[in-house]
């Protein structure tokens, strides 16, 4: 899989993802495309907001419902479990 990523923090986000991707036997996302725009949202929050809050979640302001959302998510085991993938399109079973 080939990635051109634009900084060090979404180099940094990437490795942590196929780390914990391989650890519980899931698969980043195969589009490259779809993959750089989630890894992007991901580096995106982090700069913003402080974590690496799943982009395709909305945040609340509260800072305990919004910890939930840090990816890996709260729900992404669920979803994987339920669609094969989680709604970010991150992880794939």
């Amino acid at each position: 899989m080939r990635c051109l990523f634009l900084n060090d923090l979404e180099q940094k986000i990437l490795e942590n993802s196929k780390t914990y991707a391989e650890a519980k036997g899931f698969a980043l996302n195969s589009d490259e495309k779809i993959l750089n725009a989630v890894i992007a949202g991901l580096a995106k929050n982090a700069r913003q907001h402080g974590k690496p809050y799943c982009p395709c979640r909305a945040l609340t302001g509260s800072e305990e419902e919004d910890a939930k959302n840090v990816c890996p998510c709260a729900f992404h085991l669920e979803e994987i479990e339920k669609d094969g993938h989680c709604k970010c399109r991150l992880f794939f079973k």
